[in-house]
């Protein structure tokens, strides 16, 4: 069998024969229909017994197969539609048949002329024009029914997408989900804005930045880990309903569930609190999954979940009651959470906080049972200091996050408007970070001065899109609903 490179050579001479006769890259194509149009065309024309010539068409697409019997050959083309069936023959074409032998799996091909049905039933064009639109020097993947190497699918996607349709699949379905997510919000009377990706201080998350360098101004600029305080600015500002739909960076790990860089979704609702915030989560789930897939349920693995049943609500408190025995008033101190954890199993860092240590816990032994769609309210104040303190209990803090088949969902809170206690929470995320806490929250002095200003009740909301995509697709990694994840070097 012939190497890849020789493969190649062989191609490349091809290419040459082709720009002897013309043009092997041709800047325009005469394309008609696309594939699935032709198809459409023939079936409404047959059904509805009109003359054959309306049934000319010219098509355009990528070679995915070739079967040669001598005097004519099918060709199957494939575009971003879907795929058909070309019917070549030397009778018909006289010179352009000799095409054929130029002609390779993964060029791009145009074709001329009238649609017809196979006896094995497969609509078809009859070819009598066709030419070569693009000559491609390299082999697709060895088999288009599936290319299933991973670090090949990650690394290379664009072979990935040549070969599977589940990947071409997932793409369109996170369009399709970005699509209906801002339709949500338009109907809601929502407006949608941009903030600033480069940032003086990377604030409103637990996390560590990516840092760049600014030539012009000579000076460094963090890449934004969340969108919250640019878009509380412009509540402060009269905006009552904003969101957005960017791209974030975090200089954190990578597994199935974490890329460094993602795509957020984050609202503000002026005059709502979390509860309101929760009632809308659930509308905007069910509004997405129901417009991208036509229903409700959605199935991961053996599983399978109806977001049309009523959604679990809990606190934070009594999920880790339920599923460790560990009430956490019970240790407040935060050796006693690491002890707790280390005596468990789950490795937490020997200097981490109480709210670290604790959530280590909930990540461990209570999250992976939160299958069905289940909101836990009412953290621990120490792991939001953004957002609003229980009036009855400030030891807790008016946020929730939204759990579905164990992983995280949404996020929100009612949110912090009163600045002198802002700033002292802040502060204290300063100290934080100061005893070596890379991932405490930023306090950001120009952010507060703004809330000075004042800001109105406000319920905040982050959703991850590609959790999002991941729950709507059934998909489990979230390399798979990134068209391009960040890989580590090949063999490290």
């Amino acid at each position: 069998m012939p190497s890849e490179q020789e493969l190649i050579e062989l191609r490349r001479q091809k290419r040459e024969q082709l720009l002897a006769l013309g043009d092997a890259y041709p800047a325009r194509t005469s394309r008609t229909h696309e594939a699935a149009k032709a198809v459409a065309l023939f079936e409404r024309t047959e059904r509805e017994g009109l003359e054959e010539s309306r049934r000319a068409v010219t098509v355009a697409g990528r070679v995915t197969a070739i079967r040669d019997m001598g005097r004519a050959a099918f060709v199957d083309l494939r575009d971003g539609s879907g795929g058909i069936q070309l019917h070549v023959r030397r009778n018909v074409l006289g010179d352009q048949f000799g095409l054929l032998a130029l002609v390779d799996l993964g060029d791009f091909v145009e074709a001329s002329g009238r649609l017809f049905r196979t006896r094995h039933g497969e609509v078809t064009v009859a070819v009598t024009r066709w030419r070569v639109l693009t000559k491609a020097l390299r082999p697709p993947p060895e088999k288009w029914a599936g290319l299933v190497d991973v670090e090949t699918r990650y690394r290379q996607r664009h072979l990935d997408l040549m070969a599977n349709e589940r990947s071409r699949e997932i793409a369109r379905a996170r369009s399709e989900v970005l699509a209906a997510v801002r339709r949500f919000f338009q109907r809601r009377g929502f407006m949608e804005v941009e903030t600033p990706v480069l940032q003086e201080e990377a604030g409103g998350a637990a996390a560590r930045p990516f840092y760049t360098h600014h030539g012009a101004l000579d000076r460094d600029l963090a890449l934004r880990i969340s969108l919250e305080l640019h878009l509380k600015r412009l509540v402060i500002g009269g905006f009552d309903k904003v969101f957005e739909i960017g791209r974030v960076f975090r200089n954190e790990g990578i597994s199935h569930r974490h890329n460094p860089e993602f795509t957020l979704l984050e609202s503000y609702e002026a005059y709502a609190d979390y509860e309101d915030v929760a009632n809308m989560v659930e509308a905007l789930f069910r509004s997405v999954l129901s417009e991208v897939t036509g229903g409700l349920e959605v199935r991961h693995g053996e599983e399978t979940i109806d977001l049309g049943e009523p959604w679990a609500r809990t606190t934070y408190r009594e999920a880790l009651l339920e599923h460790t025995g560990i009430d956490y008033r019970a240790h407040p101190e935060a050796a006693q959470v690491r002890t707790l954890a280390l005596d468990r199993g789950v490795e937490v860092d020997p200097d981490a906080s109480w709210g670290t240590a604790l959530d280590a816990l909930m990540a461990a032994f209570v999250e992976p049972h939160l299958v069905h769609p289940t909101f836990v309210f009412d953290y621990p104040a120490e792991l939001s200091p953004l957002a609003k303190r229980k009036r009855d209990d400030p030891t807790l803090a008016e946020r929730f996050e939204l759990f579905a088949l164990g992983i995280e969902r949404a996020n929100a809170y009612s949110e912090q408007n009163d600045p002198v206690e802002q700033r002292e929470l802040l502060r204290e995320q300063a100290r934080k970070a100061a005893g070596g806490d890379e991932e405490a929250e930023v306090a950001d002095e120009d952010f507060v001065r703004a809330l000075e200003q004042g800001m109105p009740p406000a319920g905040g909301l982050g959703v991850g899109i590609e959790r999002l995509v991941m729950l709507v697709t059934g998909e489990h990694s979230i390399r798979e609903v990134v068209l391009f994840p960040a890989m580590r070097e090949s063999g490290g």
